[in-house]
């Protein structure tokens, strides 16, 4: 689902964990700027409130976030959205997301990383994905019919979820809908007793490139690289 590519077991350093923290604070106030301050109104506030405490992400950083996000405190910091468009090595299909303070000094680093990787190049690639609202949810019903709550709900189709995240005693699916659409089915969906997740709005892929090994794991460090700017977001890739 937009980021196949991953290494599950990739090791996280003291360094990768305070990018991990950033990057989830930037959800945040994304978040909260673009739904307001309460999560019970905002499911990707929820959700972003959920993840901010799955990756054990400290109390006063979360509090910090959520008062600028009722606008009881403010450091002048203003993230704006900008999104890259490039090939990684054996012409992968990539979109870079960045949330950035400073697009004089992202736009430079994102366009360098794609120099300076293997084959990677810049160039236009959104013709390979579709952007699209993801919802990712459990249900305490195992004999829960997801097609049939994706149906009720408004969603355009269902999918299994992919995560080792699902609670004992849970199912999991992922839920995919037109962006205009995001809130309301979630909302729906909610209402059908699913406990939110993850919801976002995402490029996937059309379709995705099997390689063999070796240019797999070419392609995975010149992806991993794009992940590891402090301004990236998200990367969304073809690879499967």
């Amino acid at each position: 689902m937009g980021a196949q590519w991953k290494q599950k077991h990739r090791e996280i350093s003291a360094k990768k964990k305070g990018k991990v923290v950033g990057k989830i604070v930037r959800d945040l106030l994304i978040a909260g700027k673009s739904g307001g301050a309460d999560p019970d109104l905002n499911p990707r506030l929820y959700a972003a409130l959920e993840k901010a405490r799955k990756n054990s992400v400290p109390r006063d950083t979360i509090d910090r976030a959520l008062k600028k996000i009722r606008g009881e405190a403010d450091d002048g910091v203003i993230f704006e959205h900008v999104t890259f468009e490039g090939f990684a090595p054996h012409k992968i299909p990539v979109i870079v997301e960045c949330y950035t303070d400073n697009r004089n000094r992202t736009a430079p680093e994102i366009r360098i990383l794609f120099k300076t990787g293997s084959l990677g190049t810049p160039g236009s690639v959104g013709f390979f994905f579709n952007h699209l609202g993801v919802v990712e949810a459990t249900h305490t019903e195992t004999d829960r019919d997801p097609e049939d709550d994706a149906i009720e709900a408004g969603a355009q189709e269902v999918e299994a979820l992919d995560t080792d995240e699902i609670p004992d005693g849970s199912i999991g699916a992922t839920f995919i809908t037109e962006i205009k659409d995001l809130d309301a089915v979630s909302k729906a969906l909610q209402a059908k007793g699913w406990k939110t997740v993850n919801l976002e709005l995402r490029f996937l892929a059309k379709e995705l490139t099997e390689l063999d090994e070796a240019a797999r794991e070419e392609v995975v460090q010149f992806l991993n690289d794009l992940d590891d700017q402090d301004d990236v977001q998200r990367v969304y890739a073809t690879l499967k």
